[in-house]
């Protein structure tokens, strides 16, 4: 099976850019921006998808309009890898609402983990009664998000 990017062409790159832009663009509408016909850019987006490239488009909330004005993203080393298993830490650790993101990571840290709060004490709150009261939890290090800049990656060349 060939590679995906084989089989994009530059109109394909250029819908993903736009939807990536914005997602709730009509095929309509992106097939202006892009040169094409409505239905030839509805094509292009259902091949998009059968192919794996184009996956749900979801709403992205924004924390701080919700009252969330904190992100912080941490590093978390299981203390004890054999007592406890990873699948007993994720079911604990998706059950805070809190945490918007939890992957499983190699290098100094078992997992990475995005968090919102509404301000640094509660921050410090979901700390230390859910995230450091979690089954295997060793060392923990917190950085703080200041700015983020929301980039399309490779297909913004």
């Amino acid at each position: 099976m060939s590679e995906p990017s084989a089989e994009l062409d530059d109109k394909d790159r250029q819908i993903l850019r736009e939807l990536w832009r914005d997602a709730r663009q009509t095929a309509q509408k992106l097939g202006e921006i892009c040169g094409l016909s409505q239905p030839a850019t509805w094509r292009r987006i259902k091949r998009l998808e059968t192919l794996g490239v184009l996956g749900a488009r979801r709403v992205r909330l924004d924390n701080e309009a919700l009252g969330f004005g904190v992100t912080v993203f941490l590093g978390v080393k299981l203390a004890t890898k054999g007592q406890v298993s990873l699948d007993d830490f994720e079911r604990a650790v998706t059950a805070i609402p809190e945490v918007q993101l939890v992957q499983l990571v190699l290098g100094l840290y078992d997992y990475r983990l995005r968090v919102v709060a509404r301000d640094l004490p509660d921050f410090e709150r979901v700390l230390r009664r859910r995230i450091m009261t979690l089954p295997g939890v060793g060392n923990v290090e917190a950085n703080v998000l200041l700015s983020e800049e929301r980039r399309p990656g490779p297909i913004g060349a």
